[in-house]
């Protein structure tokens, strides 16, 4: 049985609200919460994403009762880590001291966390390693044009953690079913560019070098295919969706998680938000919203959890989990 056993999250201590970026912009309170559901985010000002994953890294450890040495298995999923190189895990793992683990990033944007948790749930059931640490973390606001109010409002800075270990007994729930797809058809709807071609025979300008996203394609792509993901993979897991007791998505918009409910036939009080705080923090969303409702007592033992990430890519996918 493969389960999580520890969480943590962490975020900057700048929280900007609503009406802090109307004094900066042609914005308002109403504007941004009445399309998105943010009323707030916290942007980075002396953290990193380094600092971020670690923090959060070590609560969920501390939280596993997991010492930093036994670790197997580091897994960072994030799109804006402080350096090209080393990875992100790797400066983790050597910022705790986890020296023995293998550590690496992935990238699938917003549905980051997901697929680097489905991908250490095959690890562990595969017999490889025995434990895991699984970072979402983003400092997304050194990746935003601040003069673009229709983008930059949408994001946040923070990391979330969770540690996954393999335990001897199979009737104690765990992971019951995951599904993930991409389609890079669609990629453009949601990008940021990267570094420029300059080498000795060829000489680019930098273009897009800010997140760009069009929002009503991402809206339906998002409304559309979430729906379906869940309900496969909670067929997958043997369940009914009324069997799930908490739809854990990525927050990305208020009216996003409102319309899968709808569609799903669920009623919305079963999708807990916290983007009206952290608004959308890409592969930290997910975790950080689980660190919160773990922390605060509101998911029970033997409860059943859907997880739902959706992003760049595209991407997108979903897990079952028994609490």
């Amino acid at each position: 049985m493969i389960k999580i056993c520890g969480t943590g999250s962490a975020l900057p201590k700048k929280r900007v609200t609503n009406d802090d970026l109307a004094q900066i912009m042609d914005t308002s309170d109403e504007w941004i919460s009445s399309r998105t559901g943010i009323r707030a985010r916290h942007l980075a000002v002396e953290e990193t994403t380094t600092g971020l994953s670690v923090a959060a890294a070590r609560q969920a450890l501390a939280e596993a009762g997991i010492q930093p040495e036994e670790l197997d298995l580091i897994i960072a999923a994030t799109l804006s880590a402080d350096h090209v190189l080393p990875t992100l895990a790797c400066e983790v793992q050597a910022a705790i001291g986890a020296a023995r683990a293998v550590a690496f990033d992935l990238h699938a944007a917003c549905s980051g966390f997901l697929f680097a948790l489905n991908t250490a749930a095959v690890y562990l059931r595969g017999g490889v390693y025995k434990n895991a640490l699984i970072i979402g973390a983003e400092t997304l606001s050194k990746m935003l044009d601040w003069t673009d109010r229709g983008t930059c409002v949408l994001f946040g800075d923070g990391a979330g953690a969770a540690v996954l270990r393999e335990l001897p007994d199979e009737t104690a729930g765990g992971f019951k079913a995951f599904v993930q797809y991409s389609d890079g058809t669609r990629g453009g709807v949601l990008s940021c560019g990267d570094r420029p071609l300059v080498n000795p025979y060829a000489t680019h300008e930098a273009e897009h070098r800010y997140v760009e996203m069009d929002g009503q394609a991402v809206y339906r792509f998002a409304v559309g295919t979430v729906p379906r993901v869940i309900t496969e993979a909670v067929e997958r897991a043997g369940l009914t969706l009324s069997d799930i007791d908490h739809f854990v998505l990525h927050q990305a918009n208020s009216r996003i998680i409102q319309s899968v409910a709808k569609r799903l036939g669920q009623p919305v009080d079963k999708f807990p938000m916290n983007l009206q705080e952290c608004g959308n923090i890409s592969a930290a969303s997910i975790p950080i919203l689980l660190d919160s409702l773990n922390k605060n007592g509101m998911i029970r033992k033997n409860e059943h959890i859907v997880l739902a990430g959706f992003g760049a890519g595209l991407t997108w996918g979903a897990a079952v989990i028994q609490w």
